[in-house]
């Protein structure tokens, strides 16, 4: 009876845990220790992230705002008033973004992103990786296995 039992909890333990680290990303580096995800955002096609745990927003720039909001792509949350690397206190707009897709395999609905003037790359940061938790962020092979992740085709 014992066995049993056991057997049905971990044949259900399986079921559950299906939908974790269901989505691997695989991602490369420019040189530096900067890892980058190849990705999408409705209204403006496809974009490089690059991955950074330190950030505890995913950002964009105005340029690509200005594009996002001329499409209904973006809404106005509120102002987010952070510390940057430097120290430095900077306020800055957070807009919510319909749509986006981590790698080829990972969508996110109503991401809030953090808005900087003259960034020029976008930021995956921990409120959207926070989404796809658990995650796992590997260097050997470099790659980001993402969880609970809803599919390209949703």
């Amino acid at each position: 009876m014992k066995r049993v039992l056991l057997a049905a909890l971990f044949a259900g333990w399986g079921v559950a845990a299906a939908a974790e680290f269901d989505s691997v990303i695989p991602m490369w580096t420019k040189g530096a220790a900067t890892f980058y995800v190849g990705g999408e955002i409705d209204g403006l096609g496809a974009v490089e992230f690059m991955v950074d745990t330190g950030s505890g927003y995913l950002a964009i720039g105005e340029h690509i705002l200005e594009t996002l909001k001329v499409q209904g792509n973006a809404e106005y949350v509120r102002d987010l008033t952070g510390v940057m690397a430097d120290g430095t206190r900077r306020v800055v707009p957070v807009y919510r973004l319909r749509r986006v897709v981590i790698g080829n395999s990972c969508v996110l609905h109503d991401v809030e992103a953090a808005v900087f003037p003259g960034l020029d790359r976008n930021i995956l940061g921990l409120n959207a990786l926070r989404r796809a938790s658990p995650f796992v962020f590997s260097v050997e092979p470099p790659r980001l296995v993402l969880s609970h992740c809803q599919d390209v085709q949703a």
